[in-house]
């Protein structure tokens, strides 16, 4: 199905894809970019066994963004890392990583499932490497004020938030599968995350998907002005660690990116089982949030949970996939290439069995 861009709204296609994919390459770079992709499978990513310890002298530039990361491990006590973190990089929106990914200025990163098939689209070879999967919804979608959109269904013709390179891209394609709608029914208006909250302040759009975390903030500014939430059951499945194919081909970075897992999902353990310290270090103290809004967001966490089979998160990254090209967003492909199996597992072995889907 072609996607359909809004009706004057002085977007063709190729602008809008382009606008979507980051400034490494141009429309006509990246279409070549996408054959050649798909010509070259895996990208050349090393099988060989990860080494049992981390060379010394090893080092990784790993995301962090708002600084989770680093507080996480600071207030769960956990163990020092056995190897250095050059540097902890406040990035976290898809498209940003991957030209950070490019750049080579950063190893390792955290996202949804959706910023990997974007990568495989502009034909940059990289690879998941731990998955917790989420079960309940992290996004709702955002009205703007005076908006008298109250449903999924009546999206029809409204301007919606779109990015296709994040998470709240696919939510938003989800949404609108689930309510019956078509791409040609609505008008999407390419954007990325950290402008939705702008655009629907002004009025340039009608919805925006936001996460959880954001949304008390925005309601509570406009709530009171016609701006509503509206909730679905729709789900970002995955929330993933996932790194170039180059670093992994690194023996040493492989070996560190390995040791790194156990503490990541073993912080989010932690933080899933103390809200109240969360809550109060990192919403009130960092994001100047009220205790009250914070602990409306950690009502709504996800329990975090890592498969020791990643069967399911390969599936749900090829139904993903399969959205956004019946949608003319990337070039349909199979998603197995995107996965190193050497990390499956690990995960899953440092939380306790409560914590294992």
């Amino acid at each position: 199905m072609p996607v359909s861009v809004a009706s004057g709204s002085g977007v063709d296609r190729r602008l809008f894809l382009a606008s979507l994919l980051g400034a490494a390459a141009g429309v006509a770079g990246l279409s070549g970019c996408a054959e050649s992709s798909a010509a070259t499978g895996s990208g050349g990513a090393s099988a060989a066994p990860l080494a049992d310890k981390v060379p010394a002298g090893t080092s990784l530039k790993i995301s962090s963004y708002l600084n989770v990361q680093q507080l996480e491990f600071k207030l769960a006590k956990l163990p020092k890392l056995p190897f250095t973190v050059s540097s902890w990089v406040n990035i976290g929106a898809g498209p940003d990583v991957i030209n950070a990914f490019r750049a080579k200025s950063l190893d390792l990163a955290n996202n949804a499932g959706i910023p990997p098939i974007q990568a495989h689209y502009q034909g940059f070879a990289a690879k998941i490497v731990a998955i917790n999967v989420t079960r309940k919804p992290n996004y709702l979608f955002a009205t703007k004020p005076g908006s008298d959109i109250h449903s999924v269904q009546d999206f029809r013709g409204k301007k919606l938030a779109f990015s296709q390179g994040q998470a709240q891209g696919v939510v938003l394609l989800r949404a609108l599968k689930e309510a019956g709608l078509k791409y040609d029914d609505v008008k999407l208006v390419p954007l990325t995350s950290n402008q939705f909250l702008t655009a629907l302040q002004s009025g340039q759009v009608d919805i925006a998907p936001l996460a959880n975390s954001q949304s008390p903030a925005y309601l509570k500014q406009y709530a009171s002005q016609g701006a509503r939430a509206i909730t679905t059951d729709v789900v970002d499945l995955l929330n993933l660690l996932w790194a170039p194919v180059s670093v992994l081909n690194d023996g040493a970075k492989a070996a560190a990116i390995a040791a790194y897992i156990p503490q990541w999902a073993q912080g989010q353990v932690w933080q899933y089982e103390n809200p109240d310290v969360w809550n109060e270090e990192f919403y009130v103290k960092t994001q100047n949030l009220t205790l009250a809004q914070a602990e409306s967001i950690t009502a709504l966490a996800n329990k975090p949970l890592f498969p020791p089979s990643w069967d399911e998160a390969v599936q749900w990254e090829q139904e993903t996939a399969d959205l956004l090209a019946e949608g003319g967003f990337v070039k349909k492909f199979t998603v197995d290439s995107l996965f190193d199996r050497r990390f499956e597992g690990i995960a899953a072995k440092a939380v306790p069995a409560e914590y294992r889907k």
